[in-house]
């Protein structure tokens, strides 16, 4: 099958059938509209024929039409050498819209640019609904950020509380360590005690055996008696001491009986801000699935 080169007729209804479906401009060397088709014209809020001899610079805003980068971006197309990008420009109400455009430059016989043709595609609705998504992603973003701040705050109330904890378990532990000494000291007293006991019931016999021995004579007893009466002084004197250790094992016990208390109510402090913890963590990976939800939007736009 033999394909016919296209005859200029042909040429024409494509260049007409892209007038239709494009928005379509022409600028000439100095960078004046020549010919705009409706498409553009309605896209940019101007009326064709006010369009006829406006610079390029008027469609754009100060910031990129006075900056550096607008002179770089017309001496290449005066080079030859085209351009495609999405583009912001500013349409007759001054407002904001967005543009998929191509500026091609035309080439006369001798390959030197007479004109600067431009296609371009009106996407403002399209970047409108991607700057929207884009502010959700942010909010949500913010969201996030303030979440998981509330969370490192909690957890490091939490940290204090187990660092409470541990400061009152290290009390404990000494508490515990004063109350074995006082033991070991009550166990001492109570040998001494049953040693005292042992010395007077040997005496109270020898007492016994001497009474008998001498009669009415009872001198031996007396001295006997005098040495049970100092060993009761003793006993008595030790059954103080013990009584003093018994005191003090008592507070001792009653420390402990606070410092469990504080433990248990710092471990219920922090039994609910784990709870709370988790609870915020779980608020984090919800707004992570919005986010993620809200990021394929942002792709299926895209």
């Amino acid at each position: 099958m033999n394909i016919k080169p296209s005859t200029g007729a042909g040429n024409d209804l494509v260049m007409s059938a892209l007038e239709k479906s494009l928005a379509t401009i022409r600028f000439d060397l100095n960078r004046r509209v020549v010919h705009v088709n409706s498409n553009f014209a309605e896209a940019m809020g101007y009326a064709q024929r006010d369009m006829i001899g406006m610079d390029h610079r008027q469609f754009c805003f100060p910031e990129f039409a006075n900056g550096p980068g607008y002179e770089k971006f017309w001496r290449d197309l005066l080079a030859g050498r085209s351009y495609q990008d999405k583009i912001e420009r500013m349409d007759a109400r001054g407002e904001r819209i967005w543009l998929e455009a191509t500026y091609m430059p035309v080439l006369d016989d001798q390959g030197r640019v007479i004109e600067v043709f431009k296609v371009a595609t009106d996407i403002t609705r399209r970047q409108k609904n991607i700057e929207e998504v884009v502010s959700e992603l942010q909010q949500m973003s913010e969201g996030l950020n303030v979440r998981a701040e509330s969370g490192i705050v909690r957890s490091t109330e939490l940290l204090r509380s187990i660092e409470g904890i541990s400061e009152v378990s290290e009390k404990n532990i000494s508490t515990l360590s004063s109350l074995q000494s006082q033991a070991e000291s009550i166990r001492g007293i109570v040998q001494t005690i049953q040693e005292i006991a042992s010395q007077t019931s040997l005496l109270a016999l020898n007492a016994a055996i001497e009474a008998a021995h001498a009669g009415e004579h009872g001198k031996g007893f007396d001295i006997v008696a005098k040495e049970v009466r100092k060993l009761a002084g003793k006993v008595s004197e030790s059954i103080v001491e013990v009584r003093h250790n018994i005191e003090g094992i008592t507070k001792e016990v009653t420390n402990i009986t606070q410092g469990t208390n504080q433990a248990q109510e710092s471990i219920t402090r922090s039994h609910s801000q784990i709870r709370t913890a988790m609870e915020e963590f779980e608020d984090i990976s919800a707004a992570s699935e919005q986010l993620d939800a809200r990021a394929r939007d942002f792709n299926n736009i895209i």
